[in-house]
């Protein structure tokens, strides 16, 4: 037997299983660190809750707490639930949603105030991509432009249009970690996977030009489930039904 030859394969095969082993460590302290930066800012009692419940939390929990206004507008009388989508004559590459350069480029002159829209990739689609009217730099969550696609092509539109009429007193937001640790104790399901949390405004749709819009978290789970908590007085609400209330504050 070929001693050195059988000792230069054991050296080798024992330094490719370190190598192994130094991966998949590093891949758990990642997958660790990943953990304490999304859930640093819950306390330890809902950390506990959340292993017993299997939830994750793949989001990270942002640190803002910004003085935000309710937004008083009007909803022009064509947005309404029976509104049918208009028909584009000539239909346009799909790619272009991603492109807001291209997409008011494309489509600028057919859809009033595209500019005033942002694309929200995680509420969209295969058939439909789903933007929101905007108020600096804030999605409404209720004011929505859906682009109908069909073979790659964007074929119509249905768009929400509104009149921004004015602004309440500014208050300061709840923490995105004060939501979570909420919905966390009484909302979430066992097994439950958030994916997305976003500060924007939301409110219900009343049979009215006249409309209120408020601060709200927008709380997104990984099976498409939203949940809107007031970012002021921590009411939640679900997206059935224009967002019936569903709980108490949570000052």
């Amino acid at each position: 037997m070929d001693w050195g030859r059988a000792k230069n394969v054991l050296i080798i095969s024992f330094l490719l299983l370190n190598v192994l082993l130094g991966y998949q460590l590093w891949l758990d302290i990642r997958e660790q660190l990943n953990i304490n930066v999304n859930t640093a800012e819950l306390p330890q009692d809902k950390l506990l809750l959340m292993q017993q419940k299997r939830i994750s939390l793949e989001a990270n929990l942002s640190l803002e707490t910004p003085e935000l206004k309710d937004l008083t507008y009007l909803l022009h009388s064509d947005s309404r639930k029976n509104a049918e989508p208009i028909i584009l004559k000539e239909p346009v590459d799909s790619t272009i949603i991603y492109s807001k350069k291209e997409l008011i480029k494309t489509l600028g002159d057919r859809i009033p105030e595209l500019d005033q829209y942002a694309f929200d990739l995680l509420n969209s689609s295969v058939g439909e991509s789903v933007f929101y009217r905007v108020v600096e730099g804030r999605p409404m969550f209720d004011v929505k432009l859906k682009l109908y696609i069909k073979d790659q092509k964007i074929t119509s539109f249905l768009q929400d249009r509104v009149e921004l009429l004015g602004s309440g007193e500014a208050k300061q937001v709840l923490p995105a970690a004060k939501v979570v640790a909420s919905l966390i104790e009484t909302y979430l399901p066992d097994g439950a996977v958030i994916t997305d949390i976003q500060l924007g405004y939301k409110g219900q749709i009343f049979d009215s030009e006249r409309q209120v819009s408020v601060p709200s978290w927008r709380v997104m789970l990984e099976d498409g489930h939203l949940f809107y908590v007031h970012a002021i007085s921590g009411e939640v609400a679900t997206d059935d039904e224009q967002g019936e209330a569903a709980a108490n504050g949570l000052r």
